[in-house]
C-alpha cells in the first residue's frame, strides 16, 4: 500500500512538470529546415548580380608614333646676349629702359650728363666751319695762281684737322648716350640716377630669348647615335605637359676623359618666350622612332617583380597579359605582342586583380598622348 502511494505521487509531479514546459510562452521554435533550404537556393536578380562584379575604368589601345630617346637635364642659356658698359665716365642723368623692356639695337638706354661735351662739340663745329670757309677762299685764289701750292696744301690739312676734331667731339658726346648693342630684352639694370659711372661698370645686360640653347653632356656610348640637326624635345616640370621642339646645333668632337661624356648643344625655338634663360629643363634627344606602334597607357601597367602586366577586358572578363615592351616614354609603352589596337585595357581598378576575374566597366577614358 505504501509503495503504491509513493508511485502515484511521483507520477503526478512528472505530469505537472511536462505541462509547464509545454505552456512556456518564451520557448523558441526550432527552425524549419525546409524553409532554410529554399532561402539558400534563391537566385539573385540581374541588378544584384551586376553589383557583385568588380567596377573598372578602361581605355582603348591605340596605334601611333613613339620614340626612343636619351633623357638628360640642363639649364637654358641664350647665345644672343650682351653686357652693356659705358665708354666714358659720367653721372647718370636719365634712365630710359628698365628690366623686362624690349630694346632695339642702337636704341638709347641711359643718358649721362653731357653739357661739357655738348659745348666742346659746338666749339669743334665752329672751328671746322671757319677752316672750311677759309679753304674755299684759298681754293679760289689757288685756281687763279694767286697763292703757292704749299700754302694751299697747308690750308687743306688745317681743314682736315678741324674736321677730325669735330668728329672726335661728336663721338665723345655720343658716348654720353648709352645704347644697346643688340635687339632684345633688358635682363638686368645696375645703374641709378645720380650715380657716377666708370667705363668698367656694367650698366645693363640685354638678352634675346627668341632662341635659347640647352647644353648637355652625353655618355660616350651614345656618340654614334647623334648627329647635327637631329630632333630633340624640351620640357619643363614647371610648364606642365607643354613641349618645345629643338634640334642638335653642335656636337663636340672631344670626349672628356674625366667624365666619359661629350658636349652637345641643343637649340630650342622659343617664339612665345615661355622658356627663360636659367630655367631647368629636361632634354630628350630622339635617337629612333617607331611611327606605327601599338600603344598602351602607362596607367594600365601592373608591376610584378621585374615584369609588366596589363588586364584586357573581353566579354566582361579581365584577362591578365604579360606585356612585352618596346619603346616607352612618360605616358605610354609600345606593346610588341599579344595586344591589338581597339582592345579595352583596364586603367583604374586593376590593382590586386586576379586573372579571369569578372568585371563591370563603369566608364571608358579617352586618352590623348602629348608626345
Amino acid at each position: 500500500m505504501y509503495r503504491y502511494i509513493v508511485f502515484l505521487f511521483i507520477a503526478v509531479i512528472g505530469f505537472s512538470s511536462c505541462g509547464q514546459q509545454q505552456n512556456r510562452p518564451d520557448r523558441k521554435k526550432r527552425p524549419n529546415r525546409t524553409s532554410a533550404v529554399k532561402d539558400s537556393t534563391k537566385k539573385m536578380t540581374p541588378k544584384e548580380a551586376d553589383k557583385s562584379l568588380i567596377p573598372v575604368e578602361v581605355a582603348r589601345i591605340s596605334k601611333g608614333s613613339i620614340s626612343n630617346y636619351i633623357l638628360l637635364s640642363s639649364n637654358l642659356e641664350t647665345e644672343i646676349q650682351a653686357d652693356v658698359y659705358a665708354r666714358a665716365q659720367g653721372i647718370v642723368e636719365k634712365i630710359m629702359k628698365e628690366e623686362g623692356n624690349y630694346v632695339e639695337k642702337g636704341e638709347v638706354m641711359l643718358q649721362l650728363e653731357a653739357q661739357d661735351f655738348q659745348i666742346a662739340e659746338r666749339q669743334a663745329h665752329v672751328e671746322y666751319e671757319k677752316q672750311l670757309n677759309n679753304f674755299k677762299r684759298l681754293d679760289v685764289m689757288h685756281n687763279k695762281a694767286l697763292m703757292s701750292d704749299e700754302e694751299f696744301e697747308d690750308a687743306k690739312f688745317s681743314l682736315k684737322s678741324a674736321e677730325l676734331k669735330w668728329e672726335d667731339a661728336k663721338l665723345k658726346l655720343d658716348y654720353m648716350s648709352i645704347r644697346s648693342p643688340i635687339s632684345g630684352w633688358v635682363g638686368e639694370r645696375n645703374a641709378k640716377v645720380g650715380q657716377r659711372i666708370q667705363p668698367t661698370d656694367k650698366i645693363f645686360s640685354v638678352i634675346n630669348s627668341s632662341q635659347v640653347i640647352a647644353v648637355v653632356y652625353v655618355p660616350e656610348k651614345n656618340i654614334g647615335q647623334l648627329k647635327k640637326g637631329q630632333k630633340a624635345i624640351i620640357s619643363s616640370d614647371n610648364l606642365g605637359a607643354v613641349q618645345f621642339d629643338g634640334w642638335i646645333k653642335r656636337i663636340s668632337p672631344v670626349v672628356d676623359p674625366s667624365s666619359g661624356t661629350f658636349k652637345v648643344t641643343v637649340g630650342v625655338r622659343n617664339v612665345k618666350r615661355a622658356l627663360r634663360p636659367g630655367m631647368f629643363v629636361n632634354v630628350h634627344l630622339i635617337i629612333d622612332t617607331h611611327p606605327d606602334a601599338v600603344l598602351v597607357p602607362k596607367t594600365a601597367i601592373v608591376y610584378e617583380n621585374e615584369f609588366m602586366n596589363i588586364y584586357i577586358v573581353k566579354d566582361g572578363v579581365a584577362h591578365k597579359i604579360r606585356l612585352k615592351a618596346g619603346f616607352e616614354d612618360s605616358e605610354k609603352i609600345e606593346a610588341l605582342s599579344d595586344v591589338q589596337p581597339g582592345e579595352q585595357v583596364i586603367v583604374v581598378g586593376q590593382a590586386g586583380m586576379k586573372d579571369k576575374a569578372k568585371v563591370r566597366i563603369v566608364s571608358e577614358r579617352k586618352i590623348e598622348y602629348t608626345n
